[in-house]
């Protein structure tokens, strides 16, 4: 893997390696959705300040470098949009899950859609991967439009599968395998 891996998906889309110079710009995203990611993503609360956002910057850089994970950031039309990347990689299974989120002024122009079509075929084709899932929560129906959108096959449910704030939330297991994914 690169340090410098950008995924240019088209004119205006493109994913870099998230990096120190996108942290005062994705923390300001962060902070002006916070309500909006708050009612889905369990880390809100966990950073408030831009230092909180540096730490995670450089611990997904970390991971990157132990070839553990990949934490993109959407770049479109010059500006961060929200963050698409595979979580934990399990090399030995050639398997790992695709985490994304956008922040609210961006949705509906499908960013998240052409930018997990494009990690999924960097996936498949340039990491050697078999199998990719995405993991959606029961009641987040905007999440769980990506997998079916891209041909995921849903696989099942976990019961409680993550601590939202005050409560658990079901997810729906979506899955891709190599052999099913058409790279063209």
């Amino acid at each position: 893997m690169t340090d410098s891996l950008i995924l240019r998906i088209d004119q205006g889309l493109e994913l870099q390696l998230l990096n120190g110079g996108h942290a005062d710009e994705l923390y300001e995203l962060t902070d002006k959705n916070r309500d909006y990611l708050r009612l889905w993503l369990p880390w809100l609360d966990s950073n408030k300040y831009l230092q909180n956002t540096i730490d995670y910057i450089d611990n997904c850089q970390k991971l990157y470098t132990q070839n553990l994970s990949i934490q993109l950031c959407i770049s479109y039309k010059c500006k961060i949009a929200g963050v698409v990347g595979f979580q934990r990689i399990d090399w030995l299974n050639r398997s790992t899950s695709i985490g994304y989120w956008l922040g609210e002024f961006y949705q509906g122009n499908g960013l998240i859609t052409k930018s997990c079509r494009n990690l999924i075929n960097y996936g498949f084709s340039s990491l050697g991967l078999n199998r990719i899932e995405i993991r959606c929560a029961v009641e987040n129906v905007k999440s769980q439009a990506i997998p079916n959108r891209l041909g995921f096959k849903r696989e099942g449910a976990i019961r409680e599968a993550e601590w939202l704030y005050d409560h658990y939330v079901d997810h729906i297991i979506y899955g891709m395998l190599k052999s099913d994914w058409d790279l063209s």
